[in-house]
């Protein structure tokens, strides 16, 4: 869909609320929301090969490479309200490892899509598995849902988490209490 075209809709939509679209303060938001829609859903043109850019390394490591706290933001798929949270993210060396950019940006290019955040951990976890064929993969997401404060049952203060858990992670309970217990500090 070119620019024109969801402007255009953009503009049918505050005509729908009953806005006037030739008012001052309205006149450019059409194209200011289309382009900043554009860019909350950019995701859908990355792919993991050019996120990642050739950044694996040999490594001769096998502790727990842990990334937390990485920012997120989302759109619900089911009303297009954003939500909003952090990502923690760790691995098990087999061998190599990722730069440390590259898995804030695995992060990045799953979120800025329509989403739910169920999925959305479940597609970061796969995406580093696939990367760097680790011996685990372990990601847990803590996000608040705007469609979940701001309409329906307006709940202000509800966090919601979610985890995926792949290889060691999944079956050392050991391994995955020490991943957990580390997030949490």
């Amino acid at each position: 869909m070119q620019n024109a075209a969801m402007e255009n809709l953009f503009s049918q939509i505050i005509q729908e609320l009953g806005e006037d679209v030739t008012r001052e303060g309205l006149v450019d938001t059409p194209k200011r929301a289309a382009a900043a829609f554009r860019y909350l859903n950019s995701g859908y043109h990355m792919d993991l090969d050019k996120v990642l850019n050739n950044a694996i390394f040999e490594a001769d490591t096998e502790d727990m490479v842990i990334v937390k706290d990485i920012e997120l933001y989302s759109l619900c798929e089911h009303h297009l309200l954003p939500f909003i949270g952090k990502c923690h993210v760790a691995y098990l060396p087999r061998g190599k490892v990722v730069g440390l950019s590259k898995i804030a940006r695995i992060v990045e290019m799953y979120a800025r899509r329509l989403q739910i955040q169920e999925r959305l951990t479940k597609q970061i976890a796969t995406a580093l598995q696939t990367a760097v064929d680790p011996k685990g993969v372990a990601v847990v997401i803590e996000a608040k849902h705007l469609c979940m404060m701001m309409r329906g049952v307006e709940k202000q203060n509800s966090v919601m988490t979610t985890s995926s858990m792949l290889g060691l992670f999944r079956k050392e309970i050991s391994t995955r209490s020490e991943f957990l217990n580390l997030i949490s500090r």
